[in-house]
């Protein structure tokens, strides 16, 4: 007579947390950041009070702290704040004590650099969101086609066509809404060049965005040279977006005159941001998009057309792109001229990149690298011994750090540049 002998269950033992996570490094981080602002910047700066005011210029109501008091006190609050994240104190707030740090040295450096100075806040954020507002755009363009799977590294193009439509058709319309619209289509067209090659022909995504990167260059400087630059009167003046002003709204301090004074880009932006951000993560699209993105085969099997969402959230993105290169024209500048958007989409694409691939994360890195050109700015314009092109680098140098996962890697969507077969 034979016994059956019953298996005990195997106790499952989870992996143990590594020590170095994400949190303890950007603590350490915030730690050594904190330490340097507290000892160098407190040492460096004057005893003299450092101002800023609430208007555009020296008048006017300002907030005073003395330079060396207030260096030393954030360069602290910011050692404090890193020293919590490494702790592991309030894990449930540790983005809210990641800002906070990041705020008190960006405050600490402030203090050390305007003390015996001034700092217009109006003009500093008007500032920033406008240096911000054409990479918010095409870091947006960037979100809805790498969500979906396209890697759009054409933005730039997208840019420069949007600026040459909108001063070339404004122009000729004499409407500025006219040039938006043709600044969105000339984005679009790039666009579907982008979207016909990468989705129907599968050719790479990252060579077709740079060849029509080129391509945009090329044919906007050629007929600029041709058209343009012979009788600017007649096809590179543009009209101006007007600004417009809510009453009561646009005396808020600070605030007011800078989201409530101005062109309708800054509201397009702002509201795109929340619309995108809602569409991703509320709605059908959104999770078609995200599917889509991360496992297309699965996707394609529950019934979602796969190439057809790429195509139309690709086309979505050249159209958002667009609107961005419309800023260079009928907002910034006034006409159009060769490769005039600098390199502006590769900063839009950092800012994605930097951002997570996230609506709101791309807002917040597209303001970052606004804050820092502004800043550059502002330092050169008191003679700082800080140089400018250092402050430049630190977006650059922060998306760097952030691709290289040493404070935590940032994943693109899994099928992220990968053409889709069907079958």
């Amino acid at each position: 007579m034979s016994t059956a002998t019953v298996e005990e269950p195997t106790e499952v033992v989870a992996a143990p947390e590594p020590f170095w996570t994400r949190q303890r490094r950007l603590g350490l981080a915030l730690i050594l950041l904190g330490g340097l602002a507290a000892a160098v910047f407190g040492a460096l700066a004057p005893s003299e009070d450092a101002r800023f005011t609430l208007s555009e210029n020296a008048e006017g109501a300002a907030l005073s702290i003395n330079g060396q008091y207030g260096a030393v006190l954030f360069g602290v609050l910011a050692l404090v704040a890193g020293g919590a994240l490494f702790a592991g104190l309030l894990k449930r707030w540790s983005n809210a004590l990641l800002s906070a740090g990041i705020l008190a040295f960006v405050l600490s450096f402030l203090c050390w650099q305007v003390a015996g100075e001034f700092m217009p806040l109006v003009d500093t954020t008007d500032g920033t969101l406008q240096l911000a507002l054409p990479l918010i755009l095409g870091a947006l363009a960037g979100v809805l086609g790498e969500r979906s799977g396209v890697v759009n590294v054409a933005i730039e193009g997208q840019f420069l066509m949007g600026a040459f439509a909108g001063a070339l058709v404004g122009t000729m319309a004499t409407s500025v809404w006219v040039g938006l619209v043709s600044a969105a289509v000339g984005g679009m067209i790039i666009a579907g060049i982008l979207a016909v090659l990468s989705i129907r022909y599968l050719v790479d995504q990252t060579v077709v965005g740079m060849v029509l990167n080129l391509f945009a260059l090329g044919i906007t400087g050629f007929l600029y040279e041709r058209l343009m630059q012979p009788d600017a009167p007649t096809y590179n003046t543009p009209p101006q977006m007007p600004e417009w002003r809510i009453p009561g709204l646009a005396d808020i301090p600070v605030v007011g005159p800078v989201l409530f004074e101005a062109n309708l880009l800054v509201w397009v932006a702002l509201g795109l941001v929340v619309v995108i951000h809602f569409g991703l993560s509320r709605t059908r699209w959104g999770l078609r998009t995200r599917a889509v993105g991360e496992h297309p085969t699965a996707a394609d099997t529950v019934g979602i057309r796969v190439r057809g969402l790429r195509y139309m959230n690709v086309l979505l993105g050249g159209v958002v792109a667009g609107i961005g290169g419309a800023y260079f024209t009928l907002v910034a500048t006034g006409s159009f001229t060769k490769n005039m958007t600098a390199g502006a989409g590769f900063i839009a694409l950092a800012a994605l990149i930097f951002g997570r691939y996230t609506p709101f994360g791309a807002f917040g890195a597209a303001l970052f690298f606004g804050f820092a050109q502004k800043l550059a700015t502002y330092l050169g314009a008191i003679d700082s011994p800080v140089p400018s092109q250092f402050l430049n680098m630190l977006p650059y140098l922060a998306t760097l750090i952030a691709v290289a996962g040493l404070v935590g890697r940032v994943r693109a969507p899994a099928a992220d540049g990968l053409p889709y077969i069907k079958g």
